[in-house]
């Protein structure tokens, strides 16, 4: 056999790279193989920085605690295309160092979920505020550094927000979430649970302005009550869900009329609980006529 009939072997990386190996590929590959892989060459280091450069998602939230902070400096630090950013597992590592280069390059993030890290801080919250116009969903449950002032600073730069998740956001008061729902009228999705600052105040300014609204959580809103239930159900048509386990002062009278709208309620009916705790104290369901 000649030279020219013997076969050339043909390595992975010599495919071609933005035709081939990224698009249809890469792209299948979960993100800690992607870190994994990076380390074997020099070679395949630079194919998954090209890869990320062009990365629209990126997802940290099953793997956020094995992954270096240098890491994702390093992956990140070529995109400028980046949708949608979740953070949710790094509370460990990240700081407003690593992140605020990510955010003031990548401006059409519409999802970002900085759910639980303790360490950042409300630079990064007014960062994301300045730089995603197009910001949809944010999740910033348990961050309990977000303020009135950087929660003022998102609602004026980024009306067209759908949902926000301010769970145990415990500095924030009526008078930054009267704000944020007069700003943001396209809410359809808001928790505001375990907040005891947060009165019928805030209740009532969000139902009265995003008439849109299909979902909210107050658990554990202690001093919400039966009021602006009521004004809830006035104003929100589209309501679907209400979360309103732990307020003692929010009764079956406010929320009879959304269970005849087939709203789903996390807390049942007075006599279906009553029944419940019967069977666990006698060890079965007593047959009831409620037609009597």
């Amino acid at each position: 056999m000649n030279e020219g009939a013997k076969m050339r072997t043909c390595h992975l990386l010599d495919l071609p790279w933005e035709d081939v190996l990224v698009p249809h590929i890469l792209c299948h590959l979960p993100l800690q193989h992607l870190v994994r892989l990076q380390r074997v060459s020099k070679q395949f280091h630079s194919l998954i920085q090209v890869y990320m450069a062009n990365c629209r998602v990126f997802d940290l939230s099953l793997i956020g605690p094995s992954i270096p902070k240098e890491a994702f400096c390093s992956m990140l630090k070529d995109n400028k295309v980046l949708q949608s950013l979740s953070l949710k597992s790094c509370s460990d590592w990240l700081t407003d160092k690593e992140l605020l280069p990510v955010i003031g390059q990548n401006q059409h993030l519409q999802r970002v979920d900085m759910s639980g890290c303790v360490w950042l801080t409300r630079h990064s919250l007014v960062a994301v505020s300045l730089s995603c116009m197009h910001l949809q969903h944010l999740g910033l449950a348990h961050c309990e550094w977000v303020d009135s002032l950087s929660l003022r600073s998102l609602a004026d730069h980024c009306g067209g927000l759908q949902s926000v998740d301010l769970t145990a956001c415990r500095q924030l008061k009526d008078d930054a979430i009267c704000y944020l729902a007069k700003k943001c009228l396209n809410l359809q999705c808001l928790s505001l649970a375990v907040n005891a600052n947060v009165t019928d105040e805030s209740v009532e300014e969000v139902a009265k302005n995003c008439r849109g609204l299909e979902q909210l959580d107050l658990t554990g809103c202690l001093r919400v009550r039966n009021q602006s239930i009521r004004t809830l159900a006035e104003y929100c048509p589209k309501l679907q869900s209400l979360k309103v386990n732990h307020c003692h002062n929010v009764t079956e009278s406010s929320l009879d009329p959304l269970r005849k709208r087939n709203v789903v309620i996390d807390v049942e009916p007075p006599l279906q609980r009553a029944l419940v705790l019967l069977q666990d104290v006698l060890g079965f369901a007593p047959f009831i006529n409620l037609q009597i």
